[in-house]
């Protein structure tokens, strides 16, 4: 059951979220693949009770493709042309929570309107949990064909652009709804 205290904390935490959503479009979820963009960006949507999009998802759906199989036989430089396309048209909705690709803040045009117009959060996790979560997953196509030397340079290149986010959290050592209510008190 809810307690009062809760009920109305809740009350709050949405009210002042929805009154910030309104002076900025989305909330987007960014950093490096591996970092909990997905599930951290879905349960933040439950909470609040909107809608959540996670780019990689749709553009898999849209190709009928998985990430791999879209660099494999179409390369990078056309799965980052269709992350742009893609990225740059979920975030003219509304009010809606987005995880996006681990490389898709790299790229200026999206970045930009992120900035401008969207509240941006980086998930940050520690080099060790992030190459341990990525390091042999066929799923993430960069990760499966790099080194850890070269994994490791990755994270140093992209963290200098995720640090232009206008949140960072810290997520190392914390559980799921620890990272939500984290999330929550920034927002």
């Amino acid at each position: 059951h809810i307690t009062l205290d809760n009920f109305k904390l809740r009350h709050i935490c949405v009210f002042s979220i929805n009154k910030l959503m309104k002076s900025k479009e989305n909330i987007v979820f960014l950093g490096m693949m591996g970092s909990g963009k997905t599930s951290v960006g879905l349960l933040i949507s439950k909470k609040l009770r909107t809608k959540f999009f996670d780019i990689d998802h749709l553009i898999e759906k849209e190709l009928n493709m998985t990430i791999s199989e879209i660099f494999e036989t179409k390369g990078e430089k056309f799965f980052r042309d269709y992350e742009e396309k893609i990225t740059l048209k979920i975030l003219k909705k509304k009010q809606i929570i987005i995880a996006l690709g681990g490389g898709a803040f790299l790229n200026k045009k999206i970045r930009t309107e992120i900035l401008n117009n969207h509240v941006s959060i980086w998930l940050k996790l520690d080099n060790k949990t992030l190459i341990k979560r990525i390091r042999n997953s066929l799923r993430r196509p960069i990760a499966a064909r790099s080194t850890n030397e070269e994994l490791i340079d990755l994270i140093k290149i992209r963290t200098h652009i995720y640090s232009k986010a206008l949140y960072k959290i810290n997520c190392s050592n914390l559980k799921k709804y620890e990272i939500v209510n984290k999330v929550l008190k920034k927002l």
